[in-house]
């Protein structure tokens, strides 16, 4: 069982999985930060100085709190405000994926039209005999 475990973590593609799955956690922080640190305070810049994060409904009458921490702490709160955040993030996330993949099958596709054409096989030896037997008996 060990060396079947051996076998299946060296293959190729459980080795490209975890690198993916490593860079893909690096992206999202920098997915992350470009939401909450650039965006989002330009939206709400321009929708008169709202932060988002902050955008909640109390759920309970003990909320008063006007900051989403603070009322997490009070009660329940429907923090709506950072669901749109965090859809951004997804919708940014995956548009930037997309033209990752977009990219690699542009490039898969020009490589399969630059690729050069494979020779013909030759025939097997029986196909090629009855070849030089049908030649022989036509020139007769």
């Amino acid at each position: 069982m060990l060396k079947e475990f051996q076998e299946f973590i060296s293959r190729g593609n459980v080795m490209d999985l975890a690198v993916a799955v490593i860079i893909g956690a690096a992206f999202s922080k920098i997915v992350t930060s470009l939401v909450d640190d650039i965006i989002m305070p330009v939206i709400g810049a321009i929708l008169g100085g709202l932060d988002f994060n902050n955008y909640f409904l109390p759920l309970s009458s003990a909320v008063n709190a006007t900051s989403l921490a603070e009322a997490k702490k009070q009660g329940a709160v429907f923090a709506y405000g950072s669901f749109i955040t965090v859809a951004l993030n997804f919708l940014i996330l995956a548009f930037i994926i997309f033209l990752m993949v977009k990219a690699v099958n542009n490039l898969r596709k020009r490589l399969e039209r630059e690729k050069p054409a494979a020779p013909a096989a030759p025939p097997p030896a029986d196909v090629a005999l009855l070849t030089e037997i049908r030649d022989l008996l036509a020139r007769k």
